[in-house]
């Protein structure tokens, strides 16, 4: 048992019985108690916002709370569940996590636990959902050096490891990927030191292991520079961070593999450096994609729809019951939302329909755009191959030619493509997050896959 000056507690509810409650603790166990408020009773899913408002209120809430009680140095503090035992825990464990693995001053280390035993599966699962998208930040924030695309897969591999009986991984080296006449990934890779890494992971959580999967992919640029097209030195450091999508796809299997989800899901993550050398794709080479289209190259800096239309193509071996992949695609879509939602381009009303319920549980929005002819006409009118990979009209609708881009590799009849460049960082905007990587929309994804379990 702890000693009296070292236990604290967070206390979420209303004024009503606030002062009962205060009361009762510094007479038993606590000797500090942070309060904080939830907003309006009653509240919940609010149709202007797209979320769940009383989540979203406890998620900060207990976020706040925490974070105060880590001044003070405490390693464990207790939370009230405030009624949703989830919502409480990720809240906690998203709002006390920050990246300092390479700082000799590091935040204090807090254990929040919960208060009581009457919500803990809740509270459990929370822990997972909120821990899967610390480990994307986790991954995203880490240096391009610390974080190439073979530790990346070695990461991941760690982290499934535990899960073996139900998980097979597979790190396909480059003679693999040569072997698939992945011409577009390669030509992106080739630019690098580093050797390219196609990640694939499958996940049996299904009784019936022949249900046809969830595949998930993600891009996997561990570092983009622009190559050729070099990008402006300011703010290129936050580069390390273009395999968000990978990040997030990989943990949300790592997640739904620690909450045991019953179905079958197959991960798919092209991992690579995008480096301006004497190797490098040049503006205006033509590549060869895996289902034979060729690809004019006139923007080296729009590469990772090049490593997604080998991993879309790949992705289709597997039959799968829907395929979603999750990249930092375009500035253009944190032009067009900024970070208040992802942008989520699909064929499927029924596909969006099912990311946006999960999203509204999250609280970590997706917001449905354009798949028009219109852009695919702009991608499509090419000199010299099938495709170009930038718009006829560069500097308009960015985010839509490049789904409609991707789109030309994709059969399936339900695929959704997540950009996810709006939402890769925080600054202030998401209460709960510190500023830096987000990690977004990894619970989101978990939570999609977790209601796609349910479905017969």
């Amino acid at each position: 048992t702890q000693s009296w000056a070292r236990k604290r507690s967070v206390h979420c509810g209303s004024f009503s019985h606030l002062f009962i409650y205060l009361s009762f603790v510094f007479t038993q166990d606590f000797a500090s108690v942070a309060v904080v408020g939830l907003g309006k009773k009653g509240v919940g899913v609010c149709g202007k916002e797209n979320w769940d408002n009383c989540k979203e209120n406890i998620r900060a809430a207990v976020s706040a709370g925490c974070r105060q009680l880590q001044d003070l140095e405490i390693p464990q503090v207790e939370v009230d569940p405030c009624g949703d035992g989830q919502s409480a825990a990720e809240g906690a464990l998203l709002g006390l996590f920050e990246y300092d693995e390479l700082k000799s001053k590091k935040k204090f280390p807090v254990t929040p636990q919960l208060h009581g035993s009457a919500d803990t599966a809740a509270w459990e699962k929370g822990v997972l959902y909120a821990e899967g998208q610390n480990l994307a930040r986790r991954l995203m924030e880490a240096p391009a050096n610390y974080i190439t695309p073979t530790v990346f897969a070695e990461a991941i591999e760690q982290k499934l490891s535990p899960f073996s009986d139900r998980v097979i991984i597979h790190k396909r080296p480059q003679s693999w990927i040569e072997s698939e006449q992945m011409g577009a990934y390669l030509s992106v890779s080739k630019g690098s030191e580093e050797p390219p890494v196609f990640l694939e992971l499958h996940y049996t959580g299904s009784p019936d292991s022949s249900q046809a999967p969830l595949v998930l992919v993600g891009k996997g640029i561990t570092f983009d520079s622009g190559g050729i097209s070099l990008k402006p030195s300011s703010g290129m450091d936050a580069m390390r961070a273009d395999m968000g999508g990978a990040a997030t796809v990989c943990s949300a299997i790592v997640t739904a593999a620690a909450l045991k989800l019953p179905i079958n899901i197959i991960g798919l993550a092209p991992l690579c450096e995008n480096m301006p050398s004497g190797k490098a794709n040049k503006p205006g080479d033509v590549v060869r994609a895996k289902n034979g289209k060729t690809i004019q190259v006139d923007n080296t800096d729009a590469e990772g729809r090049l490593i997604l239309a080998d991993a879309l193509c790949y992705a289709h071996s597997f039959n799968p019951r829907a395929v979603v992949n999750a990249a930092t695609l375009t500035g253009a879509m944190d032009v067009a939302l900024g970070s208040a939602a992802a942008g989520v381009f699909t064929n499927s009303n029924w596909l969006w329909e099912q990311l946006h319920k999960a999203s509204v549980i999250t609280g970590d929005r997706v917001w449905r755009m354009p798949l028009f002819q219109h852009y695919t006409k702009q991608v499509t009118e090419s000199a010299l191959a099938d495709l170009n990979n930038i718009g006829k009209y560069s500097r308009s609708g960015g985010a839509c030619t490049a789904a409609a881009f991707l789109r030309e590799f994709v059969t399936a009849n339900h695929w959704a493509h997540l950009d996810i460049a709006g939402v890769m960082t925080n600054k202030d905007e998401v209460p709960y997050l510190r500023k830096g990587m987000s990690g977004r929309p990894t619970r989101t994804l978990v939570e999609f896959a977790a209601v796609l379990a349910t479905e017969p």
